[in-house]
């Protein structure tokens, strides 16, 4: 390969020599550019060379070594090409592994696994911070425990308890407040109506329907909630 490298080299300076240095050799392209060129070309003739002779010398381990990188390099080819179905799957076996945990499908969906208590459990994000949340349609509103409030930074007065509920304890009054953002995997939902419990009235945040009643829909379909988003 060496030689052949500086055969073409040889020509090359025999064609520049030949030529007066001012006209297109063939008429399309200049002495210098033709110059670079040889001389780019013998630089990668002689590496080249140099690779193959050490590629040469130990034909089948660099041959398997040539193989292993090969096929690396198509499996990065399928992981990108099909990245999307590849999230899917990680995001569905997330959410068999830890119900609450929002699996995205097609179109943004969220798909919610039910725990093994019962009802479904929503990992979501209140104004920026992580909150766990029972979904429940017969909630009229979003409610947070008092403890979870205050855990917000949202600690209402007792003047501000002036909303009267229905729990499973009995009546009681709740405080309505308005919540920056609530992000459950792609879809949020800004300034959602909500209210606060008085403290021991709830064991676990509520999500109602100041929240539900935006989405496009939501259903459940087995142990799966699948809420969409706009």
């Amino acid at each position: 390969m060496i030689y052949l490298g500086l055969i073409a080299l040889g020509l090359v300076l025999v064609v520049l020599v030949a030529t007066d240095g001012t006209s297109r050799i063939g008429g399309v392209i200049e002495p210098d550019q033709l110059a670079g060129l040889a001389w780019g070309g013998t630089i990668l003739a002689l590496v080249v060379a140099g690779f193959w002779r050490q590629f040469r010398g130990g034909m089948g381990e660099n041959l398997r070594a040539l193989l292993i990188w090969a096929l690396l390099g198509l499996a990065c080819v399928v992981a990108y090409s099909y990245r999307d179905q590849f999230q899917g799957v990680g995001a569905r076996v997330m959410g068999e592994l830890r119900p609450g945990t929002a699996s995205i499908g097609p179109g943004g969906a969220v798909t919610i696994t039910r725990r093994r208590d019962g009802p479904f459990a929503v990992d979501a994000e209140v104004n920026g911070r992580g909150q766990s949340f029972t979904f429940d349609t017969g909630a009229s509103a979003v409610v947070l425990t008092a403890e979870n409030a205050a855990a917000l930074g949202i600690r209402p007065n007792e003047r501000d308890f002036t909303t009267r509920v229905a729990t499973a304890n009995g009546v009681t009054y709740a405080a309505p407040i308005y919540l920056d953002s609530i992000r459950i995997g792609p879809i949020t939902e800004r300034r959602v109506p909500a209210m606060v419990s008085r403290p021991g009235d709830l064991s676990d945040n509520l999500l109602g329907q100041t929240f539900l009643s935006r989405l496009p829909s939501y259903e459940v379909r087995g142990d799966r909630l699948i809420l969409q988003g706009r």
